[in-house]
């Protein structure tokens, strides 16, 4: 490893310090050094990365990441979820508790940590969850994960449906900071439905999920937010209902993030077509119009971060009849392509999209990066905006091969992506160092 980087004349995009132009950007010490209009000087044994006609960005966060292990490794593991991060141009990801062994303990936490400083690729940060074994019965010990290292509290893959249990996450996790992450479906209006509630699933005899499943559940949580003066993460928002209620949060002050995925901005219900599971997913692809609700929520800010969601599961999950497939696809090595094609389209401009990936998910969480001022982590993603690629699922990192996207045409791709100054991924490979 270089002490020293020079990133050479990229298009440099920092939505937080408002920069978006040609730059040369220096690293030192797992640090950015300086970032600079005119041509820097090399130093001396400095390593130099031509970025000419590249994008040079703050790296990729993701809020979102399901990566199995302790429990489910045939599915994932910590190591291989952080490849699969890496090729993304992901350099921090946000753990989701709901492993076999539900991460509601101190221990867990640290055996997710230990597995990552093993795998040595990108950073991980555990979420805990709310409840312990995430059974919606009783809190887990907040004050034990969050000293343990965890950045957030949530029951993610199941609602938290007893309100005065989710009124009092809201008001211990305010005692330590920390935003409480929230899947928001009221079982008793999805109960039995296999994906949304329309024209599609009529036509294919499926019971559908009312997006008031989802809207009704926000609807409470924000009326505890108020109450409890904490702080609330949305997680994969999926209808126009729940985008007008979280703006109109928003403008009254409220202390409320939310996230979407990728795949609920690029598909609609309609990509289930003939009961492909790879289509099924919690929440359901929704109606077009909510798509477009979406859209238009990244634009305005409603929504501040796009999370993948990444859900690996093994192929037995999805070869079954739809209404007994698993929810859920993968998405770290897709995300930027997907998110490209609304750039591409003239739906989101490259800052905003860029400010989506990394700015907005490091201040939803309160995590470093996310930029690159002098002194920030030397945590940088480096796209090529104009490289065509077609997905093969067969060639990712992930252990998992669930996804819709398979054979999909991208413009767009990350071809390097460095961590605290140490390129982990380039040239289409994983770059280890253990």
């Amino acid at each position: 490893m270089s002490a020293t980087v020079l990133f050479r004349r990229g298009r440099v995009i920092d939505p937080r310090n408002g920069v978006d132009g040609v730059r040369d950007v220096l690293v030192q010490d797992g640090k950015v050094a300086q970032v600079s209009d005119a041509p820097l000087p090399v130093p001396a044994g400095t390593e130099v990365v031509d970025a000419d006609g590249k994008w040079v960005l703050p790296g990729f966060i993701d809020l979102h990441v399901h990566l199995r292990e302790p429990g489910e490794e045939g599915k994932e593991t910590v190591l291989t979820g952080c490849r699969a991060a890496v090729a993304g141009g992901f350099t921090a990801v946000v753990a989701m508790p709901n492993t076999k062994v539900v991460n509601d303990s101190g221990l867990v936490t640290e055996l997710v940590l230990s597995r990552a400083r093993a795998a040595n690729l990108c950073h991980v940060y555990p979420a805990g969850a709310i409840t312990k074994g995430l059974k919606g019965e009783e809190l887990a010990e907040t004050g034990e994960l969050i000293s343990s290292g965890c950045v957030a509290i949530t029951d993610d893959g199941r609602p938290v449906m007893n309100a005065a249990l989710m009124r009092r996450a809201l008001q211990y996790a305010t005692q330590f900071g920390v935003p409480v992450m929230v899947h928001e479906e009221d079982l008793t209006l999805s109960a039995g439905g296999a994906m949304h509630e329309g024209p599609t699933s009529t036509r294919l005899g499926l019971r559908g999920i009312p997006a008031s499943a989802e809207v009704a559940m926000v609807a409470r949580d924000l009326v505890l937010l108020e109450e409890t003066k904490g702080r609330l993460h949305i997680a994969h928002v999926s209808c126009e209902g729940s985008v007008r209620l979280i703006r109109e949060a928003k403008r009254r002050g409220l202390f409320v993030t939310a996230e979407v995925t990728p795949h609920h901005l690029i598909l609609d219900d309609r990509a289930v077509g003939d009961y492909d599971t790879h289509a099924k997913m919690a929440p359901p692809l929704r109606a077009d119009r909510d798509v477009e609700a979406l859209r238009e929520a990244i634009v305005d800010g409603t929504i501040d971060a796009i999370a993948t969601d990444h859900a690996p599961h093994g192929v037995l999950d999805k070869q079954v009849e739809f209404e007994k497939g698993i929810n859920g696809i993968v998405g770290l090595e897709t995300a930027l392509g997907l998110t490209m094609e609304l750039v591409h389209a003239g739906r989101l401009d490259a800052k905003r999209a860029v400010e989506l990936l990394s700015h907005g998910p490091a201040k939803a969480f309160g995590l470093p990066g996310g930029h690159l001022a002098p002194g920030a982590p030397a945590d940088i993603t480096v796209v090529d905006p104009s490289e065509e690629w077609t997905v093969d699922a067969h060639r990712f990192y992930s252990r998992s091969r669930n996804t819709p996207f398979h054979g999909r045409k991208q413009k767009g791709r990350v071809v390097q992506t460095w961590v605290s100054g140490r390129q982990v991924y380039a040239d289409g490979q994983v770059k280890e160092s253990r």
